[in-house]
């Protein structure tokens, strides 16, 4: 909102024709102090409207973790359901405090150079002119979301503790530097720099496809990789077997709340909504490409839903709702990218793609014996990549400067006729994010597994996690052989004895009678 200043010398002139010079100034500062006094309320009304619109985002990013939960747990077996939502758990309370002292000063810990921030731990100094306390929360959300997209890879075999340091770990180092490159306005890779743009763009990575999804999905896949397969995944010929999770209602539970979620993800990024663009007082704002946002996300899920439906049918010959659900969320990590710089007509084609793109991972997956119960790292990791490349092709020049201004001339999508600058961004985040979570992940649950600390043995693998790690299964089985549910007196079938024909026929001669 534009400043509104007042001061007596600018009214005295207007105001002294009509009464004496002192008067006329005495009547000006009056009028001045209330202008002022309308102006001071305004701009505070602007803050309160600004940061409950990204607190009520933060709330729908943070309800996310209960789809995640629901999701996990119906993708597992019955015999690891606690152990699975107690990591998402986990994911969010360990995540809050390493973000808390360390996460966010890495990630915004402003001014700072372009690798990593150096201000704000523990939340020192803050809140700031540059931020909230609403942002922390909102950024912490996201944070959790990484932790929680890599749980599921490593699902089903993994010792407790492992979960507890990877997550400390990914949240308060890892996902903080990515997002500290490209979210941050002093990162390397950022669109929002005042200077030295990356290709004299910066990457276009408006919610996360790199730094959320992506950074999940490596950090899964690695993990995966270095714990290999769940005992049972592939026979001795190495052929596929299905080990197909407990619940499709849970399943279906949690994707729709990640989709629900998924409209404080993308829309609430803008961070702010009482923005007008232009001159103002127009219907045209901020406000508008955030209900655009939200409009190109529900497209490109729904899409990537539709497409894997008549896909799969076509090559499995069934309908199958869990892997619906996968393609819808698959839709939704690729359009995370570019979902407030593409048209709506752009986001379905995003959706289209992000499908074959989870489809083909699967396949590669299988014939590689790569096993990943929610097929996170194909998903998050593949259809994020693939989002990536989608804002390079399909930004419009009109949103990007919209949504990214003060750099007239900036790149947009190479499909749009803006060049190749911007695709070219975004080819270097897809590899240094690779790269990054790689050199730090990797090794991580490398030297977990080399002191024992990330597998859990093959017995408490085989008999289930919830009995042999958490005291006992997450759902009641065969209540009528609980002793302790009979009542005291118990009435008996009695069984009628099965006799010959010989027997039955002694029994009734004379000499029996």
């Amino acid at each position: 909102m534009d400043s509104l200043t007042c001061t007596a010398s600018d009214l005295v002139p207007l105001l002294s024709s009509s009464s004496s010079a002192a008067n006329a100034t005495a009547l000006a500062s009056f009028l001045c102090t209330r202008f002022s006094t309308i102006s001071n309320q305004l701009s505070d009304a602007t803050y309160a409207i600004d940061n409950t619109y990204l607190l009520f985002s933060a709330y729908l990013v943070f309800a996310m973790q209960l789809g995640f939960a629901m999701l996990c747990a119906g993708s597992v077996r019955a015999k690891n359901t606690m152990n699975i939502m107690l990591t998402n758990v986990l994911d969010a309370a360990a995540g809050a405090l390493s973000y808390y002292l360390f996460g966010f000063a890495f990630a915004f810990g402003a001014p700072s150079n372009g690798f990593i921030g150096r201000h704000f731990f523990g939340l020192k100094a803050y809140p700031s002119p540059a931020g909230d306390y609403s942002f922390f929360l909102y950024q912490w959300a996201f944070a959790i979301a990484a932790a929680g997209i890599t749980s599921g890879s490593i699902a089903e075999r993994t010792q407790f503790v492992a979960y507890l340091i990877y997550s400390s770990f990914l949240t308060g180092f890892v996902y903080p530097v990515v997002s500290h490159w490209f979210w941050s306005g002093d990162g390397w890779g950022s669109p929002t720099r005042s200077d030295n743009l990356l290709f004299g763009s910066g990457v276009i990575d408006f919610a996360g496809s790199g730094v959320v999804h992506m950074v999940g999905g490596i950090a899964g896949l690695w993990g995966a990789l270095i714990e290999g397969p769940r005992i049972g995944r592939f026979d001795r010929a190495g052929r596929s077997v299905a080990l197909r999770g407990h619940s499709a209602s849970l399943i279906v539970l949690g994707t729709f709340l990640l989709w629900f979620g998924w409209y404080g993800f993308n829309p609430g990024s803008f961070l702010t909504i009482m923005k007008a663009y232009g001159s103002g007082g127009s219907y045209y704002g901020q406000w508008s490409a955030i209900g655009r946002t939200a409009v190109t996300t529900t497209l490109a899920g729904c899409t990537a839903a539709l497409t894997t439906l008549f896909s799969k049918r076509l090559l499995v010959g069934h309908w199958n709702v869990i892997d619906v659900c996968n393609g819808l969320l698959g839709g939704f990590a690729a359009i995370t990218s570019g979902c407030s710089v593409v048209e709506p007509w752009a986001a379905i084609i995003c959706g289209f793609v992000a499908a074959w793109v989870l489809i083909g991972f699967n396949k590669l997956a299988s014939k590689f014996k790569y096993d990943d119960p929610l097929e996170a790292a194909q998903l998050h990791g593949g259809c994020g990549a693939w989002g990536l490349l989608f804002t390079g092709l399909f930004a419009t020049e009109a949103y990007v400067n919209e949504v990214y201004p003060g750099q007239p001339g900036r790149p947009y999508g190479l499909f749009m006729g803006g060049g190749g600058k911007l695709f070219g961004a975004q080819i270097i985040q897809l590899l240094v994010i690779v790269g990054w979570v790689s050199a730090t992940m990797g090794p991580l649950f490398y030297v977990l597994n080399r002191m024992k600390l990330l597998r859990i043995s093959s017995e408490d693998e085989t008999a289930g996690m919830d009995l042999t790690r958490h005291g006992g299964f997450a759902y009641v089985y065969h209540d009528e052989e609980d002793i302790s549910l009979r009542p005291g007196f118990m009435m008996t079938k009695i069984e009628p004895t099965n006799l010959s024909p010989s027997s039955e026929e002694a029994q009734r001669s004379p000499s029996n009678v």
